[in-house]
C-alpha cells in the first residue's frame, strides 16, 4: 500500500487501539488478533506501563498479525519502536518530540498523526506536516492520565466543516453515544474500553458497524 492508500482507511470505519489494563484480563496480542478478524483495519498500539522490552516484542508481533490482514499499524508515542518494528505511523501528542524532529526521524513515506483539541491546533497540524490528525477527546475519557478536558462536538464539527486532513474522532465514545459522533459528521472513529473491554469483540464491532450504517 502506498502513503496516500494507507491514508484513504481514514475515510471510514473504526480506529482500534490497544489498552490491555482493559482488556479482561487479555493481552495486546490477543485483542489485537480478535480486532483484526473483526475487520478493523487501522490499529494502534499504545501501552503505558509497560518496560520497553515487552513493548518491543508486543510490537513486533502485531506488525506481522497487521501486515497478513492488510491493516495498518501505529505506534503511539515510541518513535523508536515504529521504527524499529517497520510500523506504517506513529502517533504523537502535543507535548511530545515536535513533528518536524519527528518526520526526520522516521522520513517522508511513515504516517505521522498528532493529537489535537482545538481549531489553532487542528490548523497547526496541517502547517506542520501531520498526516492526520485526533480530534478529541469528544466527551470525557477515563483511558488516558492527564488527559485535557472535553472537547464536545464543536471541534469535530469544525474540522468536518474547515479542514482538508484525514482524521479520526476520539474519547470517551461509546456505543450509546457513537451515533452522534456519526451523525456530526465523523467518518473514522476510535473507541477503546469499548472494543477491548467487551466480553465478545467482533460480536461488539459488528454491534457498532450496524449503528453506523
Amino acid at each position: 500500500m502506498t502513503k496516500a492508500e494507507k491514508l484513504r482507511l481514514f475515510d471510514s470505519g473504526i480506529y482500534g487501539i490497544t489498552a490491555e489494563e482493559h482488556s479482561k484480563g487479555r493481552d495486546n496480542i490477543e485483542v489485537v488478533q480478535e480486532m483484526l478478524e473483526a475487520g478493523i483495519n487501522i490499529i494502534q498500539y499504545r501501552e503505558k506501563d509497560k518496560e520497553i522490552g515487552e513493548k518491543y516484542q508486543q510490537c513486533l508481533k502485531i506488525r506481522e498479525l497487521t501486515k497478513e490482514a492488510g491493516a495498518i499499524f501505529i505506534v503511539n508515542d515510541h518513535i523508536d519502536i515504529a521504527i524499529m518494528v517497520g510500523a506504517d505511523g506513529v502517533h504523537i501528542g502535543q507535548d511530545d518530540i515536535p513533528i518536524e524532529v519527528v518526520r526526520k526521524l522516521v522520513g517522508e513515506d511513515m504516517i505521522i498523526g498528532l493529537s489535537t483539541h482545538s481549531p489553532a491546533q487542528g490548523q497547526e497540524a496541517i502547517e506542520r506536516g501531520a498526516d492526520y490528525i485526533g480530534v478529541g477527546p469528544i466527551f470525557k475519557t477515563f483511558t488516558k492520565k492527564n488527559v485535557c478536558d472535553p472537547v464536545g462536538l464543536e471541534y469535530l464539527d469544525y474540522v468536518v466543516k474547515n479542514l482538508d486532513i484525514p482524521y479520526v474522532a476520539i474519547g470517551g465514545i461509546k456505543e450509546h453515544n457513537i451515533k452522534d459522533v456519526h451523525d456530526q459528521g465523523a467518518k473514522c472513529i476510535c473507541l477503546v474500553t469499548e472494543i477491548v473491554g467487551a466480553d465478545n469483540i467482533k460480536e461488539k464491532v459488528q454491534s457498532i458497524r450496524e449503528l453506523l450504517k
